[in-house]
């Protein structure tokens, strides 16, 4: 029996994060995996934007927390350039803080990089066919945001600009070197 890999059936994916050691452990995880290989890398959504429009990837993933323009920008991006590519959002943040976002912006999933490799395997593979995955606590949130009659804190009322800017706000970024990141 041959011991490769069938290229034939391969969950083809493209991952974007500014950090390498989080990009290496990504790699090793999914190409543990007999059906799927991680067929390019990227530091900056930037790349990422040029490298989906050149090729053709089953799967992105993506962080939120990028050089430049954020995950969701990028993420909106895509769904422009590549409609049917599904997106798994790996973060930071806990779905609390993104989530509803990301998925309200065409996101198939959106995971905490506290999530088990178990989970990302099982997420990735879930969307491949253009599913969604939901945790059950992004579940949770999902539902909050739907229960309109509550009460939610006033920030989640912005727009995904807004929110960046107010968290540029809370790093102590000066107002002109704001202006010049937007």
């Amino acid at each position: 029996k041959s011991m490769h890999k069938n290229t034939l059936f391969m969950i083809k994916i493209i991952i974007a994060d500014d950090h390498p050691v989080v990009r290496s452990g990504m790699v090793q995880i999914i190409n543990h995996e007999v059906d799927m290989k991680v067929a390019d890398e990227c530091e900056t959504g930037e790349e990422l934007l040029s490298k989906v429009i050149d090729s053709d990837y089953d799967i992105a993933v993506l962080d939120i927390e990028l050089p430049g323009r954020n995950g969701i920008e990028i993420l909106k991006e895509i769904k422009k350039i590549k409609p049917y590519l599904p997106v798994l959002i790996l973060s930071s943040f806990g779905e609390d803080r993104y989530g509803v976002r990301a998925i309200q912006a065409g996101a198939n999933s959106y995971l905490s990089k506290d999530e088990n490799k178990t989970v990302i395997i099982e997420a990735i593979r879930r969307i491949k066919g253009g599913k969604k995955f939901i945790t059950p606590k992004l579940a949770e949130v999902l539902a909050m945001e739907i229960d309109k009659t509550s009460d939610k804190p006033l920030h989640e009322n912005l727009s995904d600009r807004e929110l960046e800017i107010m968290r540029l706000i809370a790093l102590g970024k000066a107002v002109s070197e704001i202006a010049e990141n937007l």
